[in-house]
């Protein structure tokens, strides 16, 4: 997953970055998922979104920007908002 050379900060920013990268095609693959099926994306998705972003950096203002600990905690929540923020835009359509 590209990014450019700043990491984002906040969550908001991720989630702009996550919408701007992805494909059409993958979001409707996210879209389609329930809720409980996200974690699926933990090793895929999630893996991309802890090494792109830089939360698995020591001080990785993102990962403290919304008080999470774990990278894998701090990447479900980035899964889950991006998950919601895809469903909301589908059914505006």
């Amino acid at each position: 997953m590209p990014v450019n050379s700043r990491l984002p900060e906040t969550v908001d920013d991720a989630i702009d970055r996550l919408m701007a990268v992805l494909e059409s095609e993958h979001k409707t693959t996210i879209a389609n998922l329930q809720e409980d099926d996200l974690i699926d994306l933990h090793y895929s998705l999630g893996m991309a979104i802890r090494n792109a972003f830089g939360l698995l950096k020591p001080h990785s203002k993102l990962l403290t920007s919304y008080n999470v600990v774990h990278p894998d905690d701090a990447s479900g929540v980035l899964i889950k908002k991006l998950w919601m923020k895809i469903k909301n835009e589908t059914n505006h359509k």
